[in-house]
C-alpha cells in the first residue's frame, strides 16, 4: 500500500494536538438529526462524526459571524475547498446560518485586484488568514476553488430551496465573474489547458522561492507537484462549474445562455477523455507539467467528486485504482459518498469505518467527520432533496438485509424521518409544515407497489451504471407518514 500525501491547506499536525471532543458536543447528540441502524458499527460512526463535527462550530460572538472549522484547527479558519466539501454535512447537522455566512464571504470577496480570486482562507476574525494571504498581489490560491464554491452553493440550493444561493447579488456577481473574467484572466479556456503559461498573473518582480508568488493561482488542489501547468482536477472543476452555471441559468429560465454554458462545459469533458486518459495504464493522468509531460499523483478523487466521467469502464478502473492505495484523510473523506454513488457499496462502508476508527491518523481533521455524515445520509440512505421538483428521492444502498433510520433531517424547509425497513420497503414521515413529493426508489425490477397498503403505480429507470431501479412517486403532506412496499 502506498501513501499519497497532498499539501492542501498545507501544514499537518498530529491528531493529538487537535484536542478531544468536548462533553458538551457529546450532549448535543440528543438534539438534531439522528441515525439508527441494525448495522451498529455504522451507527457508532455516525454518533462519533456528529459529535466531532459539532465540536467545530464557531463561537457565536466571533467577529466573522456564524462559522465552523474547515481548515487546520489551530488556524481558527475556513478554507474554500473544505467548506465546499463540508457544506452538505453541515446542513444535515443544522449549521444553516454557518453555511450561508461562509459562502457569502467567499462570494463577496472576489475582486479585480486579486484577478477574480477570493480569499482562500478566512479566519474567525473575518480577515484573510495570514497563513495564506499577505496582500492582493501576494497570496496562496488554488484555481479549482471558485468552481467548487459555485458547485457547493448550487447543491445547497437544491438541498434547502433557499434562492439566496443563486439570486443574492453577491452570488450572482461571483457566478458571472467566475465563468467569464476568472477563466479569461487565468487562461483557462478548454483549448488552453496544455499551453497556458505557468504563472499568468504573477507579481512583479516575481520571486520563485516565495510561495505567495509561486502559488498565486495553483492550477490544482494537489499541492505537492512541482512545475505544474494543469491538474486534471482543475479540468473536472471547470466542467462541473460551467455545467452548474448552466443549471442556474435554466432555473432562471435563461435557456439560450444555459445551453451555451452547457456546450462550454462539454468541451472540457471532451478534452479530459481525449488527452488525459492513459491507454497503456488504463488510468487518467492527474497533471501536466510545464516541461510538457503528463504524470500521476493525486487528483482522481475530484474526477468523481465533480462527476466528470461518463464511461463506466473508465470509472470502474479509476475506482479500483483509488481503492488500491492509502490516501491522506482529506482525500479519503470524499470517498464514502463517491463509492456509494459509483460503487461498490461495501467499499464505501469500509471507508466510513476507517475514517471513524480511533486508530486512524488525523481523523480529527474537520472534513472527515462531515464527510462521514454526508456519506451516511446521501450515500447509504440515498437521500437527495431537489427544490426543482419540490421533492426528495431515497434509495437504500446496502449489501445486507438490515434496516436504517434517519430522523429529524432538515430538508427543503421541512423536517423528515426516513426509514429503510429493508431493500424493498421504506417510509417517509414529514414532520414539518411543507408538503413534499417523495420518489421512493429501490434497486431491482419490481412489478407491484403499495403506498400505505394501497396499490400504487411502479415504474422503472436505470442508474448511471445501468442497474434497474423501481420507483413509486407519492405526495407526503405535513404531519403524514407514507410507507412504500414493493413486491
Amino acid at each position: 500500500m502506498s501513501t499519497i500525501l497532498s499539501l492542501t491547506c498545507r501544514i499537518f499536525i498530529p491528531a493529538a494536538v487537535l484536542g478531544i471532543v468536548s462533553f458538551s458536543a457529546a450532549i448535543a447528540q440528543d438534539n438534531g438529526v439522528k441515525f439508527s441502524s441494525s448495522d451498529k458499527k455504522m451507527e457508532q460512526a455516525f454518533v462519533w462524526a456528529k459529535s466531532m463535527a459539532l465540536h467545530y462550530k464557531g463561537h457565536p460572538n466571533d467577529p466573522v459571524g456564524p462559522w465552523y472549522e474547515s481548515a487546520l484547527p489551530p488556524r481558527d479558519a475556513f478554507c474554500m475547498r473544505d467548506v465546499s466539501h463540508q457544506s452538505i454535512g453541515a446542513e444535515i447537522l443544522g449549521l444553516k446560518q454557518e453555511n450561508r455566512n461562509m459562502l457569502t464571504l467567499f462570494a463577496s470577496n472576489i475582486s479585480a485586484s486579486k484577478n477574480w480570486c477570493s480569499y482562500w482562507e478566512i479566519n474567525k476574525s473575518g480577515k484573510p488568514a495570514t497563513d495564506d494571504y499577505r496582500n492582493d498581489h501576494e497570496f496562496w490560491y488554488n484555481l479549482p476553488a471558485n468552481f467548487d464554491v459555485l458547485y457547493a452553493s448550487w447543491r445547497l440550493y437544491l438541498w434547502t430551496g433557499d434562492k439566496y444561493y443563486i439570486n443574492n447579488p453577491a452570488f450572482v456577481h461571483f457566478q458571472e465573474k467566475t465563468v467569464k473574467d476568472y477563466i479569461d484572466t487565468w487562461v483557462l479556456s478548454a483549448d488552453s489547458m496544455l499551453t497556458r503559461p505557468a504563472h499568468p498573473n504573477a507579481p512583479v518582480p516575481f520571486n520563485e522561492s516565495d510561495a505567495f508568488h509561486r502559488c498565486r493561482g495553483l492550477p490544482s488542489y494537489s499541492e505537492g507537484v512541482a512545475n505544474l501547468k494543469t491538474g486534471v482536477d482543475l479540468i473536472a472543476a471547470l466542467y462541473r462549474g460551467l455545467l452548474t452555471y448552466s443549471a442556474i441559468l435554466t432555473e432562471k429560465d435563461q435557456q439560450k445562455e444555459a445551453a451555451l454554458y452547457s456546450r462550454k462545459a462539454e468541451k472540457y469533458r471532451q478534452q479530459l477523455e481525449a488527452q488525459w486518459w492513459d491507454k497503456k495504464d488504463k488510468l487518467y493522468h492527474t497533471y501536466y507539467s510545464n516541461d510538457g509531460h503528463f504524470g500521476k499523483e493525486e487528483g482522481e478523487t475530484f474526477l468523481l467528486w465533480f462527476d466528470a466521467l461518463k464511461d463506466n469502464t473508465r470509472i470502474a478502473q479509476t475506482l479500483t485504482h483509488i481503492s488500491s492505495k492509502t490516501w491522506n484523510v482529506e482525500n479519503t473523506s470524499y470517498l464514502p459518498l463517491i463509492f456509494y454513488n459509483k460503487g461498490p457499496w461495501d467499499k464505501a462502508r469500509d471507508y466510513i469505518l476507517y475514517l471513524s476508527d480511533e486508530t486512524t491518523a488525523r481523523r480529527e481533521y474537520p472534513e472527515v467527520s462531515f464527510g462521514v455524515i454526508e456519506g451516511i445520509v446521501q450515500g447509504l440512505m440515498g437521500i437527495a432533496p431537489d427544490i426543482r421538483t419540490h421533492g426528495i428521492s431515497t434509495i437504500y444502498k446496502t449489501t445486507d438485509a438490515g434496516n436504517a433510520v434517519i430522523s429529524n433531517l432538515p430538508v427543503l424547509n421541512t423536517v423528515v424521518n426516513v426509514t429503510h425497513l429493508n431493500t424493498h420497503q421504506s417510509s417517509l414521515t414529514n414532520s414539518g409544515k411543507q408538503q413534499l413529493k417523495w420518489k421512493a426508489r429501490f434497486y431491482g425490477n419490481y412489478h407491484h407497489a403499495y403506498a400505505n397498503n394501497k396499490p400504487s403505480t411502479v415504474r422503472q429507470e436505470t442508474d448511471p451504471q445501468g442497474k434497474i431501479i423501481s420507483f413509486v412517486e407519492t405526495v407526503v403532506k405535513p404531519g403524514q407518514q407514507v410507507k412504500v412496499s414493493l413486491k
